[in-house]
């Protein structure tokens, strides 16, 4: 479902205006060394590719939101092993005109199961990318930094300031 119920039900309240909302992405790694791969699905509303992102439910863990985003999206199971970067990120103007900021929690996850295919209706491609390669397939800086975050190794996560 692209738009929760919670954040449906809000707008009847605010309209446009801004939200304030929490997400989460989730860097899904498969493989190791040189044959590792980080799974990218292609957005159905604008057609970037990025890692698996998402809304939290009210009251939801983010870890358990970031695993549960992945199955949705794309029919893999993933561990959810770290976080690895918050941030703010700018405000967001939707198609349909509905504005938002997002706070992001990434995670790295290790892939488990599943073949990896378009799940629901919010993407319209699933792919893994080799990791050399996935600098130049991400046109978000903000993806980029969260994708290399959790290919670092870094045992702590990044603090934007």
């Amino acid at each position: 479902m692209p738009v929760p119920a919670f954040v449906l039900r809000l707008r009847e309240r605010v309209g446009h205006d801004e939200l304030w909302l929490p997400a989460v992405t989730a860097v899904v790694v498969r493989g190791a060394g040189a044959d590792r791969e980080v799974l990218l699905v292609q957005r159905a509303d604008n057609g970037r590719w990025t890692p698996v992102t998402g809304i939290l439910d009210p009251g939801e863990q983010p870890a358990v939101g970031a695993r549960r985003e992945v199955l949705e999206e794309t029919g893999v199971d993933v561990s959810v092993d770290r976080l690895v970067d918050t941030s703010s990120g700018p405000p967001v103007t939707h198609v349909n005109g509905d504005r938002a900021r997002y706070l992001d929690l990434t995670f790295a996850c290790t892939w488990l199961a599943g073949e990896a295919h378009v799940a629901d209706d919010e993407s319209s491609a699933v792919r893994w990318c080799d990791v050399a390669e996935v600098e130049a397939a991400l046109d978000v800086p903000a993806h980029r930094e969260r994708v290399a975050a959790a290919l670092s190794g870094e045992d702590r996560a990044r603090f934007r300031v």
